[in-house]
């Protein structure tokens, strides 16, 4: 019983120790700057560059997009390597059609995924986005000459 409290001590003193040193840091970095704000100091910048145009700007969501995509069959191979292992071990113990039919049916769902995005132009990089994505030719047309009217 007295190994178990002995451990957790253990684990407590870094986490105290850890804590200590975070708000030493902290407190020791306040005490030390020096604090001049100029209204050069106080001016917006990105990256020492100096803005050019508003911040609110239309953002082409198709990064976003393509950055999900890629999230989504990453996580596939990540999940993809262990479970063939683990089916060489359910092999091994003569389960194997229990891991087979998860694997199909976990690559089946990828699969329906990746042929919705195909289907809907979600992976093509130059394209309609938005609202456009879906509409029929005679619809774009239609939005397209409402468009131009708008900006004459």
């Amino acid at each position: 019983m007295s190994d178990m409290y002995f451990e957790f001590a253990a684990v407590l003193i870094f986490m105290l120790l850890g804590t200590l040193f975070l708000i030493g840091g902290l407190v020791f970095g306040w005490l030390v700057r020096q604090s001049k704000p100029t209204p050069e100091k106080n001016t917006i910048y990105e990256c020492g560059e100096p803005t050019i145009g508003p911040a609110w700007i239309r953002y082409n969501s198709r990064f976003y997009t393509v950055a999900l995509v890629y999230l989504l069959f990453d996580v596939e191979v990540v999940i993809l390597v262990p479970a063939a292992l683990v089916f060489r071990e359910m092999a091994g113990a003569g389960v194997a059609w229990s891991a087979l039919a998860g694997l199909l049916v976990f690559l089946l769902v990828l699969a329906l995924g990746l042929a919705y995005e195909w289907y809907y132009g979600n992976l093509d990089w130059i394209g309609e986005t938005g609202g456009a994505a879906g509409m029929s030719a005679a619809d774009a047309e239609s939005a397209a000459a409402q468009e131009e009217e708008g900006q004459a």
